[in-house]
This record gives structure tokens, C-alpha cells and sequence, in this order.
């Protein structure tokens, strides 16, 4: 059993972390909205990464809330603030594998009907946002019918008659939750990893190409494409590794509420964390923010 300075000790990082992501977010969501609102464009990246600054400090914050509530008053009043955390983790799962697509797309240079799209890419970015808003609309309806017969079921277990058929209707009920929290999330990841191994591959490949055909002209994109060959690796790993830590917490196979549950919050928010510097560093117009923060912060 950890002890209870370790619980506070995790429960501090978990708050550091939570301070750090809030911060990513909203500096991803601010720097990104003024430039819309000051040009009236945005690129189809930053889109998608101002869409994600917006989702992550949404789930953040619903997450932070739900963890203390359902932590120190341990009650089924706080479930909707779970329904927006999935309603938003599953928008930003299907927000990151766009991200991917679209590179993946815009890469490619097969000849096969299907890679015409990469023509057609930058234009259908709105409409795959408001796709991706609309499909996780709908898991979330689910979501939120299941929790609310959860909510229905136990508050009749004082009835003993109903004892037995209400225990096997909370079991049915915890099973498919479990299933459909999972499928929703499967999908978008595994969507996400087909189209990073693909356009990691593609990126292998020119990389290749240019090195036997290498002149000193090609310095620099044999380094550009060395070095997104870099990124790409580690955006895989990350997005993969938390990707894995939230499904097992959601069997939650490993903690309970009692243990080692801000130990593996902590976890989940470094990953996060780290996923989103991926991203922050994707587009050129946050790296240059970064970059006069960082040279002001030395400069005092």
C-alpha cells in the first residue's frame, strides 16, 4: 500500500502537470485563435491544433474536477463531469489521428485513387473537424445513457426484491460501458498509428533516395527529413504510450481509488504533457512564440 506522503507527494505532481498542460493548451489556443481572428485564416494544421488547444483544456479541467470530487466525496453526483472528460478525450483521440492523416495524405506519392485526396486534403479539414465533433457526439450519447442506468440501478438496491436482476443489470451495465469507452478510443488509435507508420515509412523512403542520390544541395532536406523522421518517432511513442496507460485505467486493472491512483494520474499527465509539446513544436508559428518567451526569460 503507498503511504499517504507518497499520495500527497503524486497528488503535488499531478497539480504541477495539470498547471503545465494548461498552460500548453491555452497558449496553443490563444496564439492560434488571434491569428484567425487577426487574418480571418488559418492553415489546415492549425486548425486541427487550435481545435486541440480548445479540447485539452476542456478535458483538463473536467478531469481535475471529476479526480478531487470523486476522490474525497466519493459519490455518483459527479458523473457528468466523467461525461465530459470522455465526451472530450475521445474528441482529442480523433483530433490527434486527423493530425496524422492529413500529414500522412499530404505526403504520399502513390498512384492509387485513393491518395488523390492529398489534393483535395486541405479542403476538407473543416468538414473532418465537424465529422469528428459529430462522431464523438454520439459515442458520448451512449456513454451518458449507460451512466445515467447505472445511477437509476443502484439507487434500487434497497429493494430486495429487485436485488438479483439489478446486480446482473450493473454488470451488463459496467461491461458494455468498459467495451464502448474502449471501441471509441480503438479506433481513432489505431487509425492514428496506421497513418504515422505509413508516413514514417514514406519519410524512410525519400530518405533513402536522396542519400544514394546525394549532392551538397541536399544537406538540408536530408537533415529536414532526418529530423521529422526524429519527431514522428517520438510522437508515436508518447501518443502510443498514453494511449495504452488510459485504456488500462479505464479497466483500471492496475489501481484503485485507495493505492496508486494519482501515482498513475501523474503518469497520464506527464504523457499528455509531453504529447502536447509534440504538437506545440509541429506548427512553426508556436515554436517561434516559444522561442521570444524563452529568449525573454533568459533576457531577465
Amino acid at each position: 500500500m503507498i503511504t499517504i506522503q507518497l499520495s500527497v507527494f503524486f497528488m503535488i505532481i499531478y497539480m504541477l502537470k495539470f498547471l503545465t498542460i494548461t498552460a500548453q493548451s491555452s497558449l496553443t489556443a490563444v496564439v492560434l485563435g488571434t491569428e484567425w481572428v487577426s487574418f480571418q485564416r488559418l492553415s489546415p494544421v492549425e486548425m486541427i491544433l487550435t481545435s486541440l488547444g480548445v479540447c485539452c483544456f476542456c478535458q483538463l479541467w473536467s478531469s481535475m474536477l471529476y479526480n478531487f470530487c470523486s476522490h474525497f466525496h466519493p459519490s455518483y453526483e459527479f458523473w457528468y463531469f466523467r461525461i465530459v472528460w470522455e465526451f472530450t478525450n475521445i474528441l482529442s483521440f480523433w483530433l490527434t489521428s486527423l493530425l496524422a492523416v492529413f500529414y500522412c495524405v499530404k505526403v504520399s506519392s502513390f498512384s492509387h485513387p485513393t491518395f488523390w485526396l492529398k489534393w483535395r486534403i486541405v479542403r476538407l479539414v473543416p468538414r473532418l473537424l465537424l465529422g469528428s465533433l459529430l462522431i464523438s457526439c454520439v459515442s458520448i450519447i451512449f456513454a451518458a445513457v449507460g451512466h445515467y442506468s447505472k445511477i437509476q440501478l443502484i439507487s434500487k438496491r434497497h429493494f430486495p426484491r429487485n436485488s438479483t436482476t439489478t446486480e446482473r443489470l450493473e454488470i451488463f451495465l459496467w461491461d458494455f460501458s468498459m467495451c464502448q469507452q474502449v471501441v471509441v478510443l480503438i479506433i481513432p488509435f489505431l487509425l492514428f498509428l496506421a497513418s504515422t507508420v505509413l508516413l514514417m515509412a514514406l519519410l524512410f523512403q525519400h530518405l533513402r533516395q536522396m542519400k544514394d542520390h546525394h549532392t551538397s544541395h541536399s544537406n538540408s532536406s536530408l537533415e529536414a527529413h532526418s529530423t521529422a523522421l526524429r519527431s514522428l518517432a517520438i510522437f508515436l511513442i508518447f501518443f502510443t504510450s498514453y494511449s495504452l496507460t488510459l485504456l488500462i485505467s479505464i479497466w483500471g486493472v492496475l489501481f484503485n481509488k485507495g493505492s496508486w491512483f494519482w501515482a498513475w494520474e501523474a503518469i497520464i499527465y506527464a504523457l499528455v504533457s509531453i504529447h502536447l509539446t509534440s504538437l506545440m513544436l509541429s506548427s512553426p508559428k508556436l515554436k517561434r512564440v516559444l522561442k521570444v518567451r524563452y529568449w525573454d526569460l533568459e533576457a531577465a
